[in-house]
């Protein structure tokens, strides 16, 4: 499965996150990948496309991650090729707009 992972920098520093991940790792458990990542240009949150088979693994993740200036928020997703085929047969019947 997909998931998008919202971080939110502390006072909009990432340096702190920037400076553990040059110094060490993600530290991601075993299971959990990272995909891609984009940051904002004000540097407030950071955008992570990560894919897992159990969630679970986001809970160890973010244990790893406490006290470091960083909130995280987990939300799966389906990637718009995979959505555009669950909605095509719905394309062509009538209903409300």
């Amino acid at each position: 499965m997909l998931f998008m992972v919202i971080e939110t920098f502390r006072d909009q520093d990432m340096v702190p996150v920037y400076r553990r991940l040059r110094d060490g790792s993600r530290m991601l458990p075993e299971g959990l990948t990272y995909v891609d990542s984009w940051v904002e240009a004000t540097f407030g949150r950071c955008f992570q496309l990560m894919e897992c088979d159990d969630p679970r693994l986001f809970q160890e993740w973010a244990l790893e991650w406490r006290g470091h200036g960083v909130h995280l928020e987990v939300a799966p997703v389906v990637s718009s090729r995979d959505t555009q085929s669950v909605v095509a047969p719905y394309l062509d019947r009538q209903g409300p707009d």
